[in-house]
C-alpha cells in the first residue's frame, strides 16, 4: 500500500498520509478549519463540532479532526460549501449565547486570547438569547496560580484530557449533566487538595482563557516580546518562551508560555516551575551587585573584579590547609545551564573535587 496518496480539499488536490486526518491534512496545506477542541497532542474528540466539512458520499458533515483521509476523498470546507458555513454561523451563535461577551457583542478578550471571538469574526451571527447555564468554579480555591472563570468555558474538554493523557494526573474532570456541567474536582477541592501538580498544561491548552495564570497581569502590554530560553530547573532541557514587555518603564518578564506543541523537545509542555517558577527574576530582594564581607563586619558593594579574587583567594587558602575535599561548591537552578557547566569544571577539574550540587538535583 502506498504511503501517499491524493485528496481534494475545497477543489485543491492535497498530499495525504496513512493514517492522517482530513484536519491535518489541511493544516499542511495552509487550509483553515476551525476548531475549539483539537490539540496536537491529545487523540481527536470531535466535540465542539467546530470542524464539520462536507465529504462526498456523507449524508452528515463529518469532524474533519477525526475523520480519516482516503484516497480520492473529496472535501469541502466553509470556504466552498454554504452547508458548512451555515452550519457555523449557527453554532458560533449558540456559544456565544453561553459566553460572557464585550460591549461590541463578541466573545471577551483573555490574557491568554480567545479562539471563540476570533472564530465569531469570520462568521455571520444570529442574535439569540443568553443561556442560563449555571455552571460554577471552585469556590475558595486558594492554589496560587491557576484561574478557573466558569462564563468563559465552552466545555472542549481539553483541559481534562490534557490532565488524562498528558499528565496521567486526572486531577479534574467533567461534572455535573446538561448545563450545569463544568469543570470540576473529587467534592469541588481545590486544586492544591487534589492529584494536580500545577503544571499549568490546562491553561496552556484552553482555547478561550477559562483557565487563566492568576500571576499574570489582567490585560497584558501590547508590546509583548517572547524570548525562547532553556529551562534550568532539570536536566531535561525543555524549551519555554519568557514573555517579556515594559511594565513602569522597565522591561520584565510578566509570564512564561511553552512553545509550539511538536517543534521542542518538551513537545509544548512545562512543569509548575518552568511555567510558574519565575518571581526571582524581579524579586525585591535580588542581589543585583556583588559583596563582601569586609573587617568591620559588614557587607560592602565592591566591583566584580574585586569579589572573585576576594571569593578565588578564600577558596584556594581553604584547599591548600585542608585538601581539597574541605571545598564544596553549591550552584542554582536560577542560573543559566552554562552557568552551572562553569561551576562544576570549576570544582572537578581547578579544585580536583566532587563536592559540587545543585539545587535543581533536588
Amino acid at each position: 500500500m502506498s504511503e501517499t496518496f491524493t485528496i481534494k480539499i475545497d477543489g485543491r488536490e492535497c498530499v495525504a498520509l496513512q493514517g492522517e486526518t482530513v484536519l491535518q491534512v489541511a493544516r499542511r496545506e495552509g487550509i483553515q478549519i476551525p476548531t475549539l477542541c483539537d490539540d496536537k497532542r491529545l487523540d481527536p474528540a470531535g466535540a465542539c463540532r467546530a470542524c464539520l466539512v462536507e465529504i462526498d458520499g456523507q449524508r452528515r458533515l463529518q469532524p474533519s479532526c477525526a475523520w480519516k483521509a482516503a484516497d480520492g476523498q473529496n472535501v469541502k470546507t466553509h470556504q466552498s460549501s454554504p452547508r458548512v458555513q451555515r452550519h457555523q454561523d449557527v453554532l458560533v451563535s449558540l456559544y456565544m449565547s453561553d459566553h460572557k461577551l464585550d460591549e461590541q457583542g463578541l466573545p471577551v478578550e483573555t490574557p491568554n486570547g480567545n479562539d471563540l471571538r476570533a472564530w465569531a469574526k469570520d462568521c455571520s451571527t444570529l442574535k439569540l438569547d443568553p443561556v442560563n447555564a449555571p455552571r460554577v468554579a471552585r469556590p475558595g480555591d486558594k492554589n496560587p496560580y491557576i484561574h478557573f472563570d466558569p462564563e468563559l468555558c465552552v466545555l472542549c474538554a481539553r483541559c481534562t484530557r490534557y490532565c488524562d493523557e498528558v499528565e496521567a494526573v486526572n486531577a479534574i474532570t467533567l461534572t455535573n449533566r446538561g448545563s450545569e456541567t463544568t469543570i470540576g474536582t473529587a467534592g469541588m477541592r481545590g486544586l492544591l487538595d487534589t492529584s494536580c501538580e500545577l503544571c499549568g498544561g490546562c491553561v496552556d491548552t484552553c482555547p478561550t482563557g477559562a483557565l487563566i495564570e492568576k500571576k499574570s497581569p489582567k490585560t497584558l502590554p501590547e508590546q509583548v516580546t517572547k524570548v525562547r530560553t532553556t529551562c534550568n530547573y532539570c536536566g531535561v532541557g525543555c524549551q519555554m518562551d519568557l514573555n517579556v514587555a515594559k511594565v513602569d518603564g522597565q522591561e520584565r518578564v510578566v509570564r512564561v508560555t511553552s512553545p509550539e506543541p511538536g517543534t521542542t523537545v518538551n513537545d509544548g509542555n512545562l512543569c509548575v516551575k518552568g511555567r510558574f517558577a519565575y518571581d526571582f527574576i524581579h524579586h525585591k530582594d535580588r542581589i543585583t551587585e556583588p559583596m563582601i564581607r569586609k573587617a568591620d563586619g559588614k557587607l560592602h558593594v565592591v566591583s566584580w573584579d574585586e569579589a572573585i579574587k576576594f571569593a578565588a583567594e578564600g577558596l584556594k587558602r581553604a584547599a591548600q590547609r585542608h585538601g581539597p575535599e574541605s571545598v564544596g561548591f553549591i550552584s542554582s537552578a536560577r542560573c543559566t545551564g552554562e552557568e552551572n557547566f562553569l561551576m562544576g569544571k570549576l570544582a572537578r577539574a581547578v579544585f580536583k573535587t566532587g563536592n559540587v550540587h545543585s539545587c535543581a538535583a533536588t
